[in-house]
């Protein structure tokens, strides 16, 4: 199938920042072609507020029709999120289909998610999203059923009446509400067994796969696009003291993702918040970099996540054009590719628990074997040696305070 020619329109508020929202267009034109168009044009407009009948001023209208027909465009993509109404107003105008930003995310999703879980909540999301504005689809409903904005296990249900769809909700809600139930399961299990875990987290495409993989030697999608995972991976890492821990990759975060799929990957981002170390993984290249760490924090905040303690990995140190000036504290410069930088990593995560843990010594006699190698799994050991003359192991490491180990070796 040839690439979709994609028409993006954007309107600036009074008061917003250009550089905000020059970054918030590149970042469309790059959502579009991760969704498989390419953008021929793009056309913005100054106004003091958002037309609520048409989105844009009736001058704008007349050049976008224009150069829609001139460029012989298949799809217009809004910057902002459209209500009902100016969806139909729009697409009666332009006669071509017009989705706005959230659909467009809705629809990489559609694309990206590979598990039963990951299907379910994009499908949720896109439908929610929908129902309200069926009425606005007008011509893009008449020539449904291929090309961006269309993807989804929802596309060919939307002609069907909203009870239809109202039930479709419903029943996807009832499957989650058992697949959410067994993650909390895993969760609750991996707690009980005083697992540690640490997630990674990002602005999409930062490179969180990049490292994950490194970092536990699996191979997880990694792809030069934005949101190339969607499903949480989680895998076994071990430090050198060997002290083990769960590491899970998550979905990238991005800038006004759609409240609708915030809510549906509500279980999945529960994997962020019930992690004991975070790994935020920044794109140290990026222009907007400032402005990517900002949103990613935000969206720790929403997840009620912001107590958990942070190391900040400014990637792709190879790309950097400028010197790199650290916004957040602990932090490392790396390129993920990097076997050298990759082993810093594990080191700093180390020294970074260690920080934040108590130190323990304990003598322990050579029938606790078991105990023995709990502590090596579960602490960080710093020195273990044998004391042959009075047939003891001494140890010496840190330990999670809260740790129940901490009643066997005190």
């Amino acid at each position: 199938m040839s690439e979709e020619r994609i028409l993006i329109i954007a309107v600036k508020n009074e008061g917003e920042h250009e550089e905000r929202f020059l970054s918030s267009l590149d970042e469309l034109v790059s959502l579009s072609k991760t969704a498989g168009g390419t953008v021929k044009s793009v056309i913005t407009q100054n106004r003091s507020r958002i037309h609520p009948a048409t989105y844009i001023g009736e001058g704008k209208i007349k050049e976008i029709k224009e150069e829609i027909d001139a460029l012989e465009i298949d799809l217009v993509i809004s910057n902002d999120e459209l209500s009902p109404g100016q969806l139909r107003n729009l697409g009666n105008r332009f006669e071509v289909r017009i989705i706005d930003r959230s659909q467009l995310i809705l629809d990489i999703f559609a694309q990206r998610a590979r598990t039963k879980e990951g299907k379910l909540q994009v499908e949720l999301a896109q439908l929610e999203y929908l129902l309200p504005r069926l009425q606005g689809q007008g011509i893009a409903m008449s020539r449904l059923g291929a090309g961006i904005g269309t993807r989804g296990p929802g596309e060919t249900k939307l002609e069907t009446d909203r009870r239809h769809i109202k039930n479709k909700i419903h029943d996807i809600k009832q499957k989650l509400k058992l697949v959410v139930r067994t993650r909390e399961q895993y969760r609750k299990r991996r707690k009980v067994n005083e697992v540690f875990q640490i997630a990674v987290v990002g602005y999409t495409n930062a490179g969180k796969s990049t490292l994950f993989n490194r970092l536990t030697a699996s191979n997880t999608l990694e792809e030069n696009k934005l949101f190339a995972t969607l499903d949480p991976l989680t895998r076994k890492l071990q430090l050198d003291s060997g002290f083990q821990a769960l590491i899970t990759d998550t979905v990238g975060f991005l800038q006004e993702l759609p409240t609708s799929l915030i809510a549906s990957f509500r279980s999945t981002l529960e994997e962020v918040s019930a992690a004991n170390l975070l790994l935020h993984v920044v794109d140290g290249s990026h222009e907007d970099q400032v402005q990517q760490q900002n949103t990613v924090l935000k969206l720790l905040e929403d997840l009620d996540a912001q107590q958990i303690p942070v190391l900040t990995i400014y990637n792709k140190k190879d790309l950097l054009k400028e010197t790199v000036i650290p916004m957040n504290h602990p932090y490392l410069i790396i390129s993920a590719n990097d076997e050298d930088d990759v082993k810093r990593v594990l080191l700093k995560i180390e020294e970074l628990l260690k920080e934040l843990w108590e130190s323990y010594a304990v003598e322990l006699d050579p029938d606790k074997g078991k105990l023995l190698s709990k502590l090596e799994r579960e602490t960080i050991i710093t020195d273990k040696k044998f004391d042959e003359a009075r047939n003891k192991y001494v140890i010496q490491g840190y330990v999670r305070k809260e740790h129940p180990i901490n009643y066997l070796i005190k």
